[in-house]
């Protein structure tokens, strides 16, 4: 997201956004903070020997491994694994996976590739039709798919189709999640209902798993950083005088979500600096948690401060959501709400 040298106080909830399927395809492109994102960069945990293990393949998979040299003139050459059309890095949040899916992005000498949140290629379908999406994508040489779901029936059939159709022609397939393809929609619909359906995906992908410490919580303790009323007040004026701030009510934001795609929330934030947010208020409806989380993911894309006031934003999702299917998706937007509050 590119900058902006406006100034000024707006609210996000007074923002009607509008995105295009033009728009939508122009958007799939890494995040700014992974605008330079290779596989040299990547740090790699001494700690977790899974994490080098899975650069190794994946500078493989991108073409950019050497070929091996053949031992002698009557020798053989080494006979490779055979390879996959997809690759799939599980592993918990914060240990680098998106990271590594720009890295194949970037790295990949490909005439034609792509890279979007799972949410993104979906809402995509359903702005451009699915006949006119795999005429888009087909012929193209990868398809990065960043933190995959499936969080209902019709997005399995939507996914697994239209990734069926591009293997076939020929794409590869990159995707990160926190869960192993052969159990997404576990806990969240009736999964066995589609085992067939996601295990044919499952079997286009080499699953891939990194382990390791969330890197935004090796310096980071504690809650979200909660501001009093005094404070915020300065903090919105201050941020105002030099960029745009959103200032908004807590339960108006949310409620607004509703009214707006989740694939427009990347322009519910256009030309923004800073994210200020009051009154701040554990969540008792799971849908509205559940957006909330895929607006994160995209303020935490952009990289964008957040100032708050009330309650700790990572204590906006009680027990019992945490206890649920969607777990590791709310412990990531904790993670990134951590990580935000102290920018």
């Amino acid at each position: 997201m590119s900058a902006s040298t406006a100034t000024g106080i707006v609210h996000l909830s007074d923002r009607e956004p509008a995105l295009s399927g033009a728009e939508m395809v122009s958007h799939l492109v890494p995040p700014p903070q992974f605008n330079e994102a290779t596989f040299d960069t990547y740090r790699v945990d001494p700690d977790y020997p899974s994490q080098q293990e899975a650069k190794e393949t994946l500078i493989a998979f991108a073409g950019l491994a050497e070929t091996p040299k053949r031992g002698g003139f009557f020798s053989r050459a080494k006979k490779l694994p055979d390879v996959k059309p997809g690759v799939y890095l599980d592993g918990g949040f914060g240990v680098g996976k998106t990271h590594l899916l720009a890295a194949i992005y970037h790295g990949m000498r490909a005439r034609r590739k792509y890279f979007g949140s799972f949410i993104e290629y979906t809402a995509l379908v359903g702005a451009m039709g699915y006949k006119n999406t795999v005429e888009l994508f087909r012929g193209a040489d990868l398809l990065c798919i960043d933190e995959f779901e499936l969080d209902d029936p019709g997005d399995t059939m939507v996914m697994t189709r239209l990734l069926g159709e591009l293997v076939a022609s020929g794409t590869k397939l990159a995707a990160t999640s926190n869960t192993p393809p052969n159990a997404l929609g576990e806990g969240r619909f009736a999964a066995q209902d589609f085992l067939r359906e996601i295990h044919a995906m499952a079997a286009s992908f080499q699953t891939i798993r990194i382990d390791g410490v969330d890197y935004r919580q090796r310096k980071l303790d504690g809650h979200a950083e909660v501001l009093t009323e005094g404070a915020y007040e300065s903090a919105v004026a201050d941020a105002s005088r030099t960029g745009v701030v959103s200032d908004d009510d807590f339960e108006a934001l949310v409620a607004h979500l509703a009214r707006v795609h989740p694939s427009r929330y990347i322009r519910l934030i256009e030309n923004v600096n800073v994210v200020g947010l009051r009154n701040v208020a554990p969540f008792t409806d799971q849908s509205a948690a559940l957006r909330f989380v895929a607006f994160i993911d995209r303020v935490y894309d952009a990289q964008l401060p957040i100032r708050a006031t009330g309650a700790a934003l990572d204590t906006v999702f009680p027990d019992e959501m945490l206890a649920g299917g969607y777990r590791k998706k709310y412990l990531r937007a904790v993670s990134r709400l951590i990580a935000s509050t102290a920018a």
